[in-house]
């Protein structure tokens, strides 16, 4: 059935016109819709441009959307997929996926430009591969460090320098106003309930052998449970496809307990906004959780995620990693005994870790507030380019 459902989306593709191959966007997965919504509204709306959106997730709400300048194409993963990458013919190919060209999927035989969306605010050089985005035409950048840090890989390296765009990170910008709105609709400030219940804590580490999950998920929700606190647990959706019996071991241990929740929803936002404080390690949505909810997180400090050994050769510390003591606090795993307190401490003046939030995301993340029409007006000029140059070629062909 896959290899059918392949070869109808490759055919599909391929049967429409040029002018739905000026901007195709692909997505791995239906948890990326969130990443490229907004743009594709903004294409479709202030620019009217007409946009393609391929994805290799059945499930993917992407899938549901109408309008009259949108297509959705399902391509699943297999034979027609990498065919369909490295034969695509189109002007702008948009995609969060890293490694092209690294692994099966390559770059078009045909002139592509690629841009490369990053979903997170975390650094490029660290818990990425050397070379995850060194075969991008553009890279929309959410802060200064990426392209600090792309820069200097290009150097070290001899890499022809690629196309670096202010983008910013448009999921903040929602964290922020969806917390805005919570904060409001509770009539507290910063999420203290009145009702005097415990603090709620969001564990939602990243994934890996290294995770929270694997290292010390049952000791650490345990103690948590102990200390009166009422627990989220969200692992990251790659958790549960790559180890499901570590996170359904500690799902269980505590299923049924009045005050513990499992959230397996990536896309879900309510974990975040009820909780008053999140537990994770290096997981870059530590970042928006503080940045964008202006709550405080705790840092347990496992093994860093390394899929770059050679990180520290760019000598430029990794924003996960250098932000951890303006935005909580660290705990060793084997000092566990430590979170309650540290939690209690970092709850302690919740205005005042407000108020730096706010000044510190100005200084790290781009176009806070508008992201989403800056990368839009950006992808439309690119597709422009494109569009031009293909004719220039054809007349020269001609």
């Amino acid at each position: 059935m896959s290899l059918l459902a392949g070869w109808r989306g490759w055919r599909a593709f391929n049967k429409l016109p040029k002018v739905w191959r000026e901007i195709v966007v692909y997505s791995e997965s239906g948890q990326d819709w969130h990443q490229f919504s907004g743009l594709i509204e903004a294409l479709n709306e202030s620019f009217e441009r007409r946009v393609c959106y391929v994805t290799s997730d059945a499930s993917d709400p992407g899938l549901q959307r109408s309008h009259e300048r949108y297509r959705a194409v399902y391509l699943p993963e297999g034979f027609f997929l990498t065919l369909f990458f490295q034969t695509c013919r189109c002007d702008l190919f948009v995609l969060t996926m890293m490694d092209l060209g690294n692994l099966h999927l390559k770059r078009s035989v045909h002139p592509v430009h690629y841009v490369y969306v990053f979903h997170s605010m975390g650094s490029t050089h660290m818990v990425d591969h050397a070379e995850s985005f060194d075969h991008y035409d553009t890279l929309f950048c959410a802060g200064p460090q990426q392209m600090a840090e792309i820069r200097r890989r290009e150097e070290l390296k001899g890499l022809p320098p690629k196309q670096l765009f202010e983008f910013g990170h448009p999921r903040l910008e929602e964290v922020m106003r969806a917390g805005e709105n919570w904060r409001q609709g509770r009539g507290a400030v910063g999420g203290e309930d009145l009702a005097g219940k415990p603090p709620i804590v969001l564990v939602a580490p990243t994934w890996g052998d290294s995770s929270i999950f694997n290292v010390c998920g049952v000791p650490l929700i345990e103690g948590l449970l102990g200390a009166g606190f009422e627990v989220i647990m969200r692992p990251h959706y790659q958790s549960n496809r790559l180890t499901p019996e570590v996170i359904s071991g500690v799902r269980d241990r505590f299923a049924g307990h009045q005050r513990f929740t499992y959230i397996d929803r990536m896309g879900e936002t309510d974990s975040l906004l009820r909780s008053d404080l999140l537990i994770s390690d290096w997981s870059a949505m530590a970042l928006e959780y503080a940045l964008g909810l202006e709550k405080p997180v705790l840092f347990i400090d496992v093994p860093r995620r390394v899929r770059n050994p050679d990180w520290r050769e760019l000598g430029i510390e990794p924003l996960e990693s250098a932000i951890r003591h303006q935005v909580g606090r660290i705990v060793s795993p084997q000092d566990l005994a430590q979170v309650p307190d540290a939690i209690r401490q970092l709850l302690a003046d919740r205005e005042a870790f407000r108020s730096r939030m706010r000044e510190l995301r100005q200084d790290i993340v781009f176009n806070l507030g508008h992201s989403i029409e800056t990368g839009a007006a950006e992808l439309a000029r690119l597709a422009e380019q494109q569009i031009a140059a293909r004719g220039q070629q054809v007349a020269l062909d001609g």
